[in-house]
Order: C-alpha cells, then structure tokens, then sequence
C-alpha cells in the first residue's frame, strides 16, 4: 500500500517537490491557498483538499514548505482560539518542515510536536527550482538520528544529496550558512565580471577563464550572472524564474539575526545584505522578484 504525504505549500519549488513524491508512488493531498497552485499540483497527480487540516488526516509524512517562520509556527502550532495542525496530525506520522525559517521558529515547532506525540525535522532545502523539479535538491536535516532515517524514504524521492546537520533546529543553521556564502560569491562574481567587462573584456573569455583558476566558484559555474554567457539560467531569461531577491534578503535577515544571538561577526554577510537591498530599490522598478542573480545589474553601467 503507498504511503500518504500531505504536502503543505505548493509554489514554486513546492510544486516540483510535491510532483515528485507522486511519481515515486506517494499518495499525496496538497494544500495551497492558490487556486492556479493547486490546479498545477491536480495536473501531476495530487489529491487537491480543500484545507491544510484535511490533508493530514490518516497521512503517514507532513511535508511544508512555507514562506517564513511565523506561518509555519501558525500552520502548525496556532492559537487557544485556532488550533494548529498538531491537534490533527496522526501521533504516527513524521513532519518535514522544508521552510527556510529561523532556527528557533524550528525549534519551538519541533517543541510543541514532541508535546503532541509527533515527529518532527527541519529540512530546509538548495538547489533552486530547478532542483525542486529535476528531484536534486540538497537537504540539510535537524533532528533525531531515528526521525531523519525515517524522513529519508520520503526526502529521497525530492533529492539527491541529503544531510543530518545535528539536532532540530540545526538544518535552518546550515541553510542559514549555505546562503549567506551563496550570496557573498554571487556578489564578488557579479563584481569581477564586471569589472572585466567595463575594462574590454568579453564576459564569456572571462567567465572561461576564471574557472579554470582559483577564482572559480558555483556562482560562475552553475549561474553565470551575465546574460547571454550561459544557456538555462535566468540571467538569460531576463533573471525570470530561480530563486528572488526578496527571498536571499529574507534569508540575509536570518543569518543577521543568528549572528546576534550567537555574537558571530559576519561582515561580509552584512555587506551581501546591503548590496541585495540597495539593488531591490536602486531603480524605481522592485526588484525583489528577480532572480538573486540580477545583482549583475547593479554593477552594470
């Protein structure tokens, strides 16, 4: 007999996850407060429900995948007056919280589970939208050495590379970590490819050579900044599609906030912030809904 997940979230990388659970023989029931989500997730085989509370009834995995930490301290742990998700969930199934959220938004969660006799990891995820649809995403996983061998059958399915950081709350650190350094590469890339390219240079010679030496880094192999340089990726989509601005500052803000209450200094991470945050309103176009990787155009002349 499949196992039932309900999948909690269904955007933009939501929806391949989601999608990929079903075609490893999941039975799934998805949730998600848009209609054209929903529509999406029914094409590739979902069972569409209409509330977060009727999908995880009788499920043995709770997957989320949610845009901050207060949302998914509400889905899942609510008020006197509106009960979360815990009073409903099966005392049987495991919880994977995919949401990229604060270490103690996952550790109050993980907290109130336990309380309510239910398993419970953080698992944030990298990879992008891409990954979400390929099933290659990388999963950084906070909690028990038992509750994240029991997750892998389920995190299989959505990815290739799958990690225990440590305890609840450590998969949010990790991801934290990751990027933080995600966007001061992406930043310096942007930078020295510009830079080339205000001296003659072509931004493709560069990018080849830069590769190929000690400069090279993910950022200039996988998601060269520059339009035109390299097929597939958003810069030569008009930095359409990936992973937003608005969403590398939300995560910026985390490690901002990690860093103060663990008194780490983390300049370079501050300065990565701020220059996400003089390009989303440098213009009077908003450019948080571009690609992180639009950064380029705040360097470009």
């Amino acid at each position: 007999m499949a196992k039932k997940v309900a999948f909690i979230g269904l955007g933009n990388m939501g929806g391949g996850m989601a999608a990929n659970l079903v075609k490893a023989g999941f039975e799934v029931n998805a949730f998600d407060l848009s209609p054209a989500a929903q529509e999406q997730a029914k094409k590739e085989g979902c069972q569409i429900v209409e509330t977060a509370a009727e999908a995880v009834v009788g499920v043995d995995y709770v997957v989320s995948m949610l845009p901050n930490g207060g949302i998914v301290e509400s889905v899942y742990i609510g008020t006197e007056s509106n009960p979360g998700l815990l009073s409903t969930i099966p005392t049987t199934a495991l919880i994977l919280d995919c949401s990229t959220i604060a270490p103690d938004n996952a550790r109050r969660v993980g907290t109130a589970a336990e309380a309510a006799g239910v398993r419970f990891v953080d698992a944030p995820v990298s990879g992008g939208v891409a990954a979400a649809a390929a099933g290659t995403l990388a999963f950084m996983v906070g909690g028990t050495e038992e509750n994240f061998e029991s997750a892998k059958v389920v995190l299989d399915a959505m990815g290739a590379n799958i990690f225990r950081a440590g305890d609840v709350g450590a998969g949010q650190v990790a991801k934290i970590c990751n990027n933080m350094l995600l966007a001061i590469h992406m930043t310096g890339t942007a930078e020295a490819l510009q830079l080339g390219i205000d001296n003659g240079l072509d931004p493709k010679a560069l990018s080849d050579i830069m590769l190929k030496s000690s400069g090279c880094n993910w950022s200039l192999e996988k998601y060269n900044p520059v339009p035109g340089v390299m097929e597939g990726v958003p810069s030569s989509n008009d930095y359409q599609g990936g992973f937003m601005v608005d969403l590398m500052l939300k995560d910026l803000g985390l490690a901002m906030e990690a860093s103060l209450s663990s008194r780490s200094s983390i300049p370079m991470g501050a300065a990565a912030r701020n220059l996400y945050n003089l390009h989303k309103n440098a213009t009077a176009e908003d450019k948080g809904a571009k690609d992180f990787s639009s950064i380029q155009q705040f360097y470009a002349k």
